[in-house]
């Protein structure tokens, strides 16, 4: 594929992002968009002829895409028949483009001894240009089945599942309880990351094709957005439940109940709002100006608050890693074609050493309890040093460090430390089994629940995961509840 000795010639350079000095002023997205033909045309030989590709194996891209076919029609200069390859297996590439770690890199045959191909920059630049150019348009189904489905929850699982049932002639209804479509998309990551015209871009589209959308839905709940979910099940012939893994996990330690400690998600929910509604004039959000901010917890989720609370302004930033730093390279117990456990300079990292004159990542570090005033606001954060030895059996055991104890002054801590699974209020009156992590209950690549006509799919399913996993989920539910309406299907 591509240039049959490419990836002997050309070095992988990818696209840079936007001058950290200048991303910094707003909160455009922190990518370039230049999106360079000829550059792109290059990166894009190197994708070897490797027999068989990783990359879209189960470890590489949960969608399948065919990543060395696209590759080498970039490549040949042929970019709209990259399209429609890139569209044959991903609903949305504009989202994976931009927020998908590529773990498709971390699979990709030629990383065994060079760098590998850059994959998700090309897969990026594929579907912008397809916009650009016009390629991409609203499809309708010819036929309506006469079939209803409804979906709840309008993040990638659930708009994946709706594009392929509609595409194959159901009308299609997803259920939203926030303002705006998209969920995890619209207000789980930042704008830096994912700007929200392009989410609203690709939903007018969706709509344009004949799914309808209601936001300010809230399924299960109580109040006068409320809606009974038992009276969803009997108006459909089917429903997906699509909510996602929206349960915080929290740090129980003396102290927690100080003002000034917030869920990460609650804070970049209420920013992302706020800079939608009103450019942040209307004061609707946490703010960390002139704040000393602690991130406990690392992750996308935690890079996203490191950068968010420095656009703020805020007087420092530390953020907390229980784990030791990752290697430089690989380690032995980490081989190819596994996603590399390796140490990365994310988009906040880097911008937090241009604003503070270092990497702000502190690693194994346990935070023991939350200091206030007398008048229950926060202060500081107490925290010992931990250290990590390997038992004879393998496993990694932590110790406190004696004499290691340190208070950090803390105006705001932000707690970043993943997700424990859905929010069950939604799906409690169904009385659907649970799986032993508090999930929907239901088989990987069958996706029914306990209750006949009721699927789920995406991270309420198998928990918190990417927004590739979503996209896979949802389009194999889709399949799945088009065999269960019709008795077959021609979904891939």
């Amino acid at each position: 594929m591509g240039k049959p000795t490419g990836f002997k010639e050309f070095e992988r350079k990818t696209e840079a992002y936007r001058d950290v000095t200048v991303r910094l002023a707003d909160y455009g997205e922190i990518f370039s968009g230049l999106h360079d033909k000829e550059h792109l045309q290059t990166q894009g030989a190197r994708c070897m002829d490797c027999g068989v590709p990783f990359c879209q194996s189960s470890n590489g891209c949960p969608v399948s895409n065919l990543i060395p076919e696209w590759n080498h029609l970039v490549y040949s200069g042929d970019w709209q028949n990259a399209l429609d390859r890139l569209h044959k297996t991903n609903n949305f590439p504009e989202f994976t483009g931009r927020v998908c770690p590529a773990p498709c890199e971390g699979s990709c045959v030629l990383g065994i001894t060079n760098p590998a191909v850059t994959i998700k920059n090309i897969e990026h630049a594929i579907v912008d240009r397809g916009f650009e150019e016009g390629w991409i348009t609203a499809q309708c189904p010819e036929v309506r089945t006469g079939k209803k489905v409804a979906v709840v929850g309008s993040g990638p699982a659930g708009l994946a599942a709706a594009a392929q049932l509609n595409k194959a002639g159901h009308s299609v209804t997803v259920y939203e309880r926030a303002d705006r479509i998209g969920g995890l998309l619209m207000y789980g990551i930042p704008n830096m990351k994912l700007g929200k015209d392009v989410i609203q871009r690709r939903v007018d589209l969706l709509h344009a094709e004949g799914i309808e959308f209601v936001t300010n839905a809230d399924v299960g709940g109580e109040g006068e957005n409320a809606i009974d979910i038992k009276n969803l099940v009997k108006e459909n012939d089917a429903v997906l439940l699509a909510t996602g893994a929206t349960k915080a996990r929290d740090m129980e330690v003396p102290g927690r109940d100080l003002k000034g400690i917030h869920l990460a998600m609650d804070f970049l929910t209420a920013n992302t709002k706020s800079l939608l509604d009103s450019n942040l004039e209307d004061g609707n959000y946490i703010s960390a100006k002139d704040k000393n901010v602690i991130v406990i917890g690392g992750g996308d989720t935690g890079t996203d608050c490191i950068g968010t609370s420095i656009r703020h302004g805020c007087a420092s930033i530390e953020n907390f890693e229980l784990l030791p730093q990752p290697p430089a390279e690989r380690a032995e117990d980490n081989p190819w074609p596994l996603w590399p456990l390796i140490y990365r300079v994310d988009y906040g990292h880097e911008e937090a050493k241009e604003s503070f004159g270092r990497d702000p990542r502190d690693y194994c570090i346990l935070t023991k309890e939350f200091v206030g005033d007398d008048d229950g606001n926060l202060s500081g954060v107490k925290t010992v040093e931990a250290k990590w030895n390997k038992s004879e059996d393998g496993r990694w055991n932590m110790e406190e460090v004696a004499g290691s104890e340190k208070i950090w002054p803390a105006d705001m801590v932000m707690l970043s430390m993943g997700f424990t699974g859905p929010e069950q209020y939604v799906s409690d009156a169904l009385n659907i089994d649970y799986d032993e992590r508090s999930n929907y209950k239901a088989e990987y690549g069958q996706y029914k629940t306990s209750v006949e006509g009721v699927f789920t799919a995406g991270d309420c399913r198998r928990g918190q995961s990417l927004v590739v996993w979503g996209i896979n989920e949802g389009r194999e539910a889709a399949r799945e509840i088009d065999s269960f309406l019709m008795g077959s299907s021609t979904l891939p």
